[in-house]
């Protein structure tokens, strides 16, 4: 048994025909590309900062210039420490200022109850990075969804009531977070709902994109 930080791999024994991750990652560690024999495969629990994580195998090619692979089902592990985002508290975004402080008002036929299965989150955390969300429940079933960006500038909340068809949204910031929530919503919906298996990953030094049906087709991004 080898103790260490498990982003590193352990070069000793490379290169490995075989990684496998107990852990969820936010994106793959450049170090198990570069300790994968040429033809390897890396498995591991791909998630989202928004949220929903999906098992990714990756096949590493010849010249281990990169991994593509696609998404084989559901997943809930623990996040990679290093991996593990700062989530601010909400009186940070306010800056003191009584909510809705300078939050514009507008409302939405999208529910955000429909956004929150862990497929959903998964959908919508490809579409927009640096965001995360958080629910404050009320005692009838209602609940705001809160959705907040990491750099703290930002921020979002749509109210969700049983039985509505429109909901109350307030934004502030430079990016409008509940319409980058609900446009990524909207490209899956158009898409025919799809599901984990029409899913995939490229991996290379330079970074990660996630694609639907082909490698030639990205999953677009709002940020």
């Amino acid at each position: 048994m080898v103790e260490g930080d498990g982003r590193a791999g352990w070069p000793q024994g490379a290169p490995y025909d075989r990684i496998i991750a107990t852990c969820s990652v936010l994106e793959i560690p450049a170090a198990w590309l570069e300790q994968s024999a040429p033809g390897a495969v890396i498995v591991a629990p791909f998630g989202t900062e928004y949220g929903g994580e999906q098992i990714v195998r990756l096949i590493v090619n010849d010249d281990r210039s990169r991994a593509v692979g696609t998404f084989t089902g559901g997943s809930a592990f623990m996040r990679l420490r290093q991996q593990r985002t700062e989530r601010p508290l909400f009186e940070e975004y306010l800056h003191g200022v009584p909510w809705p402080a300078d939050g514009v008002k507008s409302t939405t036929t999208l529910s955000p109850w429909d956004t929150g299965e862990w497929f959903q989150q998964f959908v919508i955390g490809l579409g927009v990075p640096g965001a995360f969300w958080r629910a404050e429940r009320y005692d009838n079933g209602a609940y705001t969804l809160w959705i907040y960006s990491r750099d703290k500038r930002s921020w979002a909340s749509a109210d969700y009531e049983h039985g509505r068809t429109e909901y109350e949204v307030y934004q502030s910031g430079p990016r409008n977070l509940w319409d980058e929530v609900e446009a990524a919503y909207r490209w899956w919906d158009d898409q025919g709902r799809p599901g984990f298996d029409r899913f995939g990953l490229t991996v290379t030094p330079d970074g990660h994109t996630v694609w639907l049906d082909s490698p030639d087709n990205p999953v677009p991004t709002r940020d």
